[in-house]
């Protein structure tokens, strides 16, 4: 310290010196000058002109206004106005040279001329040696500007600034280098700025002294940030950094107050940097101390809640092991926002101004008895409730999610939950919503809130083009997520369409030669604008014909029509708790089929009518980016069903075959194999022969199931669980777990032929004609899992770790690794959770608010494909639009 002072005195010195240096060369200069202009040593002059010179941007009237000086003002020349000019002309920090010089005296009257050279400016910055995508972050970090005056001290600042950061975070052999490039101007420079980072400094050895308590293991272990080499381990890299070592130090002691040994410390630690390999080698020395056990606990102060009560939530009891961490904890867990503690359960109920403290009343060998002291305080009371930052989104958007109203108690609980709720909106950054906390008041017991939030892009364009199913097929979506339907009719709303009352609008068109889909959907998620019901519905026309893959040939005398229509309701619960929603909804089918005998279904002719009834129940308390979620869970639970048709209509489904109007008939006169003919309406065997008895003509398969399928008749129950863990700082594990069964009420009339079920590959349903519900199972062919009419019968599991690379609000980037089962099934009878499809591998997602979700996933397939033997293998998917 006293070398670093001294240091700066000296720099000081140096400084002032050399100012005095410059101001006694001027008055020297100006002084040889007077004898010719015959300048008299104290005499007053009237100052007429001052002539302004030198490499200088500024005009002359500005450069004199900044020296003080005036035209016709009184002088001494040299004397202390001279002088005072002169300090202010350096104290501007503008120029690099300030010189005065006499020009000319015309009796009292005195001409004078200023000198100047200005210090350049910032016309440029260039770093080189980082990462592209760095570089306008590091420039914003340094303060770097264009029009910045270029001088040592911010070329030596500049230096030492991106020194210090990367030796921060380990790098001890940064160099950096820093040159100025004069511009086209003379008042401009270019910096150029190299920066070596090196590499970082590893931890060759950790050592620990005095430990017998707790192994070296343990204790190496507690370091979460400083990890001696090991080439063995990939997920966390060797590094030394400072900061973090300290804060492992402290994370040391708390391992040994976790253990009851309350009075551990560290005697002494040396860190040993050695240049030649760039490590570090690390001792510690120990104190342990005795172990220690919680004696009595004692509450003082509390009026609210008894002792019973605040005992249930510390959890502590006489004889347990001194943990000073638990403790803490569970006085004020800092770790977790909404942690179960005694400070978050008072807080929770209005007593914002209370505090508890601990405090250590006796200790008596290996016991400490506590005294937890409360001060209660008044109750606090929401007062002013605002939100800044949302400059498209409507204000009451927002303030109806909110759970903290003017005049309510206080409640952090609900603080908390208001930040995920508009976080859960999915129109602003979730990672910068932020509560502050205004004109805290204890005396009025009051509080105002005010939320900042930051807007993003909420809408989002869907274009692509690629093939499926043999041809191309191209692709337009638009989704409002941020919808006004009440501004429709305002011309100055649209910007480029209205926005701002968190209604969605949706629009895609689909098509290829052989197909095009067409829907349109719209929710409003508060309707009626007073509680949290939303409303939604969907049309949609999808028209197929028929496509020979081979030679590529359509044809549209055979096509295959689907219209679709469905409204619902979903209402927010409050019991058993406000996460949960119900939700239910009406859908109507119409499938009409005109000479496409394809395979596909059982009948090529015909219609179908799908009319059902959907209700869901579901519970999301997922964490507040609904892209990134790092906690909570997501349940739920649904069931479909159509009328039972069959149990009112009187149709005999088990004697459809029998039945002539469902027997082959010749429509028009024709040729038996034999060479017979028959005439028009003639009963046909399966040979070809006409019979005279319809039992014993041929079954019209086709006609049996258009009568069976005309108004179609199930139920589906499908279940799905996604959990939401922390393991580590940053990364998070997804788990899942799905569930689907499709039954029939009536066994004669049997399971339809749509709305299966069909498993494998990306998940992506990129024309779906037959109401199928494709699910994604990675590592397999696109529905290769299920038979080729759809499984009735699937489950399937997951687990998926997350990591994200930037949540930035431009971009949300993170990569992933999973592990992945299931299987399809046609019937219950065939279902065996256990047989399993297995898959694993690693992707990345990329989260643009103008496109929504884009990745690829690189996945292998351990097993074989129904009715093969090879396994599958390596496959590439493509995500574009999928669901978090």
């Amino acid at each position: 310290m006293e070398k670093q002072a001294n240091k700066l005195y000296l720099k000081k010195m140096f400084k002032k010196g050399l100012q005095l240096f410059t101001l006694f060369t001027i008055l020297y200069s100006s002084s040889l000058f007077a004898q010719d202009t015959k300048l008299e040593s104290g005499k007053e002059y009237i100052l007429a002109k001052i002539d302004v010179t030198g490499k200088i941007s500024y005009n002359e009237q500005t450069v004199t206004t900044f020296t003080g000086l005036e035209k016709g003002q009184q002088i001494i020349v040299p004397g202390q106005d001279i002088s005072n000019a002169i300090k202010k002309l350096w104290k501007l920090g503008l120029f690099s040279d300030v010189n005065f010089y006499v020009n000319k005296i015309e009796g009292d009257s005195i001409f004078l001329e200023l000198n100047i050279n200005e210090l350049p400016k910032l016309s440029d910055i260039k770093i080189q040696g980082v990462k592209k995508g760095k570089i306008e972050e590091l420039t914003k970090e340094a303060d770097l500007k264009k029009g910045k005056i270029v001088n040592e001290n911010l070329i030596t600042t500049t230096k030492n600034y991106f020194e210090n950061k990367y030796k921060k975070e380990g790098y001890y052999q940064t160099k950096v280098t820093i040159n100025t490039i004069p511009d086209s101007l003379d008042t401009e420079v270019k910096m150029v700025i190299n920066i070596d980072k090196g590499d970082k400094v590893k931890v060759k050895s950790i050592d620990f002294e005095g430990n017998s308590q707790i192994s070296d293991a343990k204790l190496k272990k507690a370091f979460k940030n400083t990890k001696q080499r090991n080439p063995i381990r990939f997920y966390k890299k060797s590094k030394y950094i400072k900061e973090k070592y300290k804060e492992d130090l402290t994370a040391v002691i708390d391992k040994y107050k976790e253990k009851g040994n309350r009075d551990a410390r560290i005697i002494s630690d040396s860190v040993t940097y050695d240049k030649n390999s760039n490590t570090v080698s690390i001792k510690v020395k120990l104190e342990e101390g005795r172990k220690y056990y919680f004696g009595d606990i004692r509450y003082l102060g509390n009026t609210v809640y008894t002792e019973r009560q605040l005992n249930s939530i510390l959890g502590i009891k006489k004889g347990d092991v001194y943990n000073g961490t638990i403790l803490q904890k569970r006085i004020a867990d800092q770790t977790k926002p909404d942690g179960e503690d005694l400070t978050n359960l008072y807080q929770n109920n209005g007593y914002l101004f209370s505090s508890i403290n601990p405090v250590e009343v006796r200790t008596a060998n290996d016991t400490i008895d506590f005294e937890i002291r409360i001060t209660e305080g008044p109750i606090a009371y929401f007062n002013k409730i605002t939100v800044v930052g949302n400059d498209k989104t409507n204000d009451h958007v927002i303030y109806r999610e909110l759970r903290t109203k003017p005049g309510q108690k206080y409640s952090k609980e609900d603080l908390i939950r208001s930040i995920r709720e508009i976080g859960q909106l999915g129109f602003f950054d979730a990672e910068a919503i932020k509560p502050d906390f205004k004109n805290v008041d204890p005396q009025a017991g009051t509080v105002d809130i005010e939320y900042n939030v930051v807007e993003k892009g909420s809408s989002q364009i869907e274009l692509q083009g690629g093939y499926g199913g043999g041809g191309f097929i191209g692709t337009l979506g638009l989704s409002f997520n941020n919808f006004s339907a009440r501004k429709m009719f305002k011309k100055d709303a649209y910007k480029p369409l209205p926005m701002g009352d968190g209604q969605k609008m949706s629009l895609r068109l689909q098509g290829s030669s052989y197909f095009q889909t067409y829907s349109l959907s719209f929710s409003e998620p508060w309707f009626g604008g007073k509680k949290p019901v939303s409303f939604s519905t969907s049309l949609s026309h999808s028209k197929q014909y028929l496509f020979n893959g081979r030679s590529r040939d359509v044809n549209r005398d055979q096509s295959f029509n689907i219209t679709s229509l469905s409204v619902g309701l979903a209402k927010r619960l409050t019991v058993p708790d406000d996460y949960f929603v119900l939700s239910q909804s009406v859908s109507f089918q119409y499938y009409d089929l005109n000479n496409y005998n394809t395979g596909l279904f059982t009948f090529g002719d015909g219609s179908s009518r799908n009319l059902a009834y959907t209700v869901g129940l579901s519970r999301n308390s997922k964490g507040v980016n609904p892209i990134f979620p790092t906690t909570g869970s997501e349940f739920s639970i649904s069931g479909k069903f159509t009328p039972p048709y069959s149990l009112f209509n009187g149709v005999d489904y088990a004697n459809l075959e029998n039945l002539p109007e469902y027997k082959v008939i010749a429509t028009e006169a024709g040729e038996a194999p034999d060479g017979t003919n028959y005439p028009a309406g003639s009963y046909l065997n399966t040979e070809g022969y006409p019979v005279t008895d319809p039992a014993d003509a041929a079954v019209d398969q086709g006609k049996v199931d258009q009568k069976k399928f005309n108004w179609l008749e199930y139920y589906k129950i499908k279940f799905k669980a996604d959990w939401y863990t922390r393991v580590y700082e940053k990364l998070v594990l997804r788990t899942n777990a799905e569930f689907g069964f499709m039954g029939a009420y009536n066994s004669d009339r049997g399971l339809v032929p749509f709305e299966r079920f069909f498993l494998g590959g990306d998940g992506l349903a990129n024309f779906a004609l037959d109401g199928r519900e494709v699910i994604q199972l990675r590592g397999y062919p696109n529905n290769s899992l299920s038979s080729q009419d759809g499984g009735t019968i699937y489950n399937k599991f997951s687990l998926e770790l997350r990591y994200p690379i930037t949540l930035n609000q431009s971009a949300s980037i993170y990569a992933l690794s999973f592990l992945e089962a299931g299987s399809a099934f046609d019937s219950f009878k065939q279902y065996n959770p256990f047989k399993l499809q297995r898959s694993a591998g690693v992707g990345l997602r990329v989260f643009m608010p103008a496109f929504g979700l884009l990745g690829i996933d690189f996945a292998h397939g351990f097993d074989a494909i129904p009715g093969e033997t090879i396994k599958s293998g390596w496959q590439t998917h493509f995500i574009i639009g999928q669901q978090f």
